[in-house]
């Protein structure tokens, strides 16, 4: 599943290439052709990220919410060829001619797959798949998703201090914490593993154990990790110090320090890396360092 700092992305770039334009909706699928309809032919004026939902708003008012779930992707074209955010992910090809049709629309290649929502506009195209949500909502609806939402660590209406409210009080292991979205929007599996790792908390610890400055720092070290991620287009958390390929082309077995990377030695202390299953989820960790 996409973690946070992918749907940031996505919001960036519907903006960047989307934004102000007149856009037609289609449903090539069918499952979303009511919702389509209402938004064919309107402005897509902003798109906005909080966790893992996008917000795509309309001249109308209304607002397209999707989350992508385990297998939901956006596929792009443009003038540069085809690439897709979410899973699976391609990169873009080479440069192409655009076609436009009578009314200056980019007229896109046939739908393949199961495409859910497609959305055309003078310049570009995007193709929706496999989302675990996809629905038209008013301002109301979109507010009150965002009720049930925790802070989101990209967003600059963010207030750790009402994540903090509820980690406090709770009996329940800070890995599992950190993975509800109504505590912590946008956080991840990997993003999980690797700030537990990086600030030494052992993931087991229940939430009420920990200190504030704990919780600062965790926090602040997240809003840091994330805001890499938007920036790169990839999970990276391993420090300088502790791979041995220096520059922007880090390879990806050496991206992380526990994610993926049990029986391994931890780029620490060589204590062997272990996971389990923790709620629903594989759990990644080094006994050796994560003592706090």
């Amino acid at each position: 599943m996409p973690e946070g700092h992918t749907l940031h992305r996505l919001a960036i770039h519907f903006t960047k290439t989307f934004g102000g334009q007149r856009v037609r909706a289609a449903s090539p699928q069918g499952r979303f052709a009511e919702g389509a309809q209402r938004i064919d032919g309107r402005v897509l004026g902003e798109a906005e990220a909080h966790g893992k939902h996008l917000f795509l708003g309309f001249d109308s008012g209304e607002w397209v919410r999707v989350h992508l779930g385990l297998y939901g992707a956006w596929t792009f074209g443009d003038a540069t060829g085809e690439r897709s955010l979410g899973a699976p992910r391609t990169e873009a090809g080479t440069e192409r001619a655009l076609q436009r049709d009578a009314d200056g629309f980019v007229v896109p290649p046939p739908p393949t797959g199961a495409v859910r929502l497609r959305l055309v506009s003078a310049d570009a195209w995007a193709d929706l798949r496999g989302p675990s949500a996809c629905e038209v909502i008013d301002p109301a609806g979109k507010q009150a998703v965002q009720a049930r939402l925790g802070p989101d660590p990209l967003r600059a209406d963010a207030d750790p201090a009402a994540a903090w409210q509820k980690i406090r009080r709770s009996r329940t292991a800070i890995a599992v914490l950190l993975m509800r979205q109504d505590v912590i929007a946008g956080v991840g599996n990997i993003y999980r593993a690797e700030s537990l790792f990086r600030a030494g908390i052992d993931p087991y610890r229940p939430g009420r154990d920990l200190t504030e400055p704990q919780w600062e720092a965790l926090w602040a070290d997240l809003v840091h990790l994330l805001r890499d991620g938007v920036r790169d287009g990839r999970i990276i958390t391993t420090r300088p110090e502790h791979r041995t390929h220096p520059g922007p082309d880090i390879p990806r077995e050496e991206a992380h320090y526990v994610a993926y990377r049990t029986g391994q030695p931890c780029r620490v202390c060589s204590t062997l890396i272990r996971s389990a299953e923790l709620a629903g989820r594989s759990l990644y960790w080094c006994p050796g360092c994560q003592t706090g």
